[in-house]
């Protein structure tokens, strides 16, 4: 995986549960109400980052490449 991703979190789907920082506690914090933030807006695409997404038991996380906005998670159906 070379590529970049810009995350976002959607903070009214968020329910603050934290696996995001449990999986990827570099990627994402959460603030004093309890929301999920990536630490950055762009990163390095990894597994940790992907694992964070898939684990959020809402899906508030997107994940899309950050040179074309095509999405990595959640995937287009």
């Amino acid at each position: 995986m070379g590529d970049r991703w810009h995350l976002e979190v959607d903070r009214g789907v968020c329910i603050g549960s934290g696996l995001c920082v449990t999986h990827a506690p570099h990627g994402f914090r959460l603030d004093a109400a309890r929301q999920s933030h990536p630490v950055a807006p762009e990163t390095d695409a990894g597994e940790r980052i992907l694992a964070a997404a898939e684990g959020c038991p809402v899906e508030a996380i997107l994940i899309t490449l950050a040179d074309g906005g095509e999405p990595v998670y959640p995937p287009e159906e």
